[in-house]
C-alpha cells in the first residue's frame, strides 16, 4: 500500500486555553492552567495533520509513544501552539519531532 509520506511533512495546530482545556477539568491537576493531557493531544492532532492528506480514506494515526516535558503554566485565555513534522518512516511507524508554545 502506497502511502505518499515523505520526511519533512509538517503541520501547526493552535488552540486557545479555556476551562475546559485545564488541569482541573482533565482530573490531572488542581489548578485552572492548560493540562498536560490537553497538550499532548494537541501534538497528536498536529502529527495527524501532517500527514493525513497523505493517508488512504479511513486510514488514520495512532499515537503509542509520547515523549514530551510541560515546562510551563499556560492560564486560561492564551493560546497554544503545536508543530509536528515527521523525521521518520519505518513500515507503519511513524516518528515525529515536535514542539509547542504559548
Amino acid at each position: 500500500m502506497d502511502l505518499n509520506l515523505r520526511i519533512g511533512m509538517k503541520a501547526e495546530k493552535t488552540e486557545q486555553v479555556t476551562e475546559a482545556r485545564t488541569a482541573v477539568q482533565f482530573g490531572s491537576g488542581t489548578v485552572a492552567v492548560y493540562a498536560t493531557p490537553a497538550m499532548a493531544c494537541l501534538i497528536e492532532g498536529a502529527c495527524l495533520e501532517a500527514v493525513a492528506a497523505a493517508l488512504p480514506q479511513g486510514m488514520t494515526t495512532v499515537g503509542t509513544d509520547l515523549s514530551i516535558k510541560h515546562l510551563a503554566a499556560t492560564p486560561v485565555g492564551m493560546k497554544v501552539r503545536a508543530q509536528a513534522e515527521l523525521t521518520a518512516i519505518d513500515g507503519k511507524k511513524l516518528t515525529f519531532a515536535v514542539a509547542a508554545f504559548d
